[in-house]
């Protein structure tokens, strides 16, 4: 019994790192400003695509990204912790997509991709924090979803056990495959890169990183397939222009504001109990807590 499993992942701005130059004056992300990072969940999401190879040998993990083309780097650390392939779409008309026209490119490409069992992806983009892509892409290919997702249980050609972190607790559901997964950052944390995946993957580029970077291997290309990344267009997943990138996202940014906390008073207190509990019967006196 194997899997063929698809991971949604995304290279986002480190906004853990936020500084003044975040924003620009239309309200969208400054990317270059920011350091880019794989998606703190999509990593969660890979680890559990990863487990379920290690039971299930045989198993396929194809890793699936949008954006420009640096993002074939997320591609690359994928493979690194053992993924199999990775998808890059990329393509100027799908420049900024909301989470609408970013979910009907991606289910474009898994139609393309074909044959899948799983889709697993982060419960949401620290860029964004909607929550929204996983479910549209569920909706769009018509399939089952489970969200808010920990840990899958069991599975088998027909069904996926999956447990569920919740506000007020934890439930166990089955489902129907093919299904789609959302991850918690409470899951599994990704394994570290595999030394031996690093060094055999370690050149892994689509064609426009070759070209651009004048890279000359064709006889290593050629001799070792695997380390032709796969770089997709609009073209290339058939998909309608009209309902990708700008054109086809109805979300507009009205207004953008930058708050700075700034603190006006401050009070120092030692670590006894008695000036703690003082702390604490003053916090909800003024209703600060409580």
């Amino acid at each position: 019994m194997a899997f063929n499993i698809i991971v949604l992942a995304k290279q986002v701005p480190d906004t853990r790192n936020v500084g003044k130059d975040a924003m620009k004056a239309d309200g969208t992300v400054n990317r270059a400003a920011l350091p880019a990072i794989f998606n703190p969940e999509d990593l969660n999401a890979l680890e559990q695509a990863l487990r379920i190879k290690d039971q299930y040998p045989g198993s396929k993990i194809t890793i699936l990204t949008m954006g420009p083309g640096r993002a074939a780097e997320i591609l690359r650390e994928g493979l690194f912790r053992g993924s199999d392939d990775g998808v890059l779409l990329t393509d100027r008309a799908f420049a900024g997509a909301d989470t609408l026209a970013t979910s009907y490119a991606l289910s474009m490409a898994i139609r393309k991709i074909g044959d899948f069992d799983i889709i697993i992806s982060g419960r949401q983009a620290i860029d964004g924090d909607t929550a929204q892509v996983g479910p549209q892409v569920a909706e769009k290919l018509g399939i089952p979803q489970v969200t808010y997702a920990e840990n899958v249980e069991e599975i088998d050609e027909t069904k996926v056990r999956v447990k569920r972190r919740l506000d007020n607790g934890v439930e166990v559901v089955e489902c129907k495959l093919p299904v789609l997964l959302t991850i918690n950052s409470s899951a599994n944390a990704c394994r570290p890169r595999n030394a031996k995946f690093l060094q055999k993957y370690k050149h892994a580029k689509t064609v426009t990183e070759r070209q651009s970077e004048n890279i000359d291997y064709i006889d290593l290309y050629s001799a070792r397939p695997y380390l032709n990344l796969t770089e997709w267009s609009v073209a290339d997943v058939e998909a309608d222009t009209t309902l990708c990138g700008l054109s086809g996202s109805p979300t507009k940014v009205k207004k953008v504001e930058n708050v700075v906390f700034q603190t006006k008073e401050s009070k120092q207190i030692s670590a006894d109990d008695s000036e703690i509990e003082e702390l604490m019967k003053e916090l909800i006196a003024n209703h600060t807590i409580g």
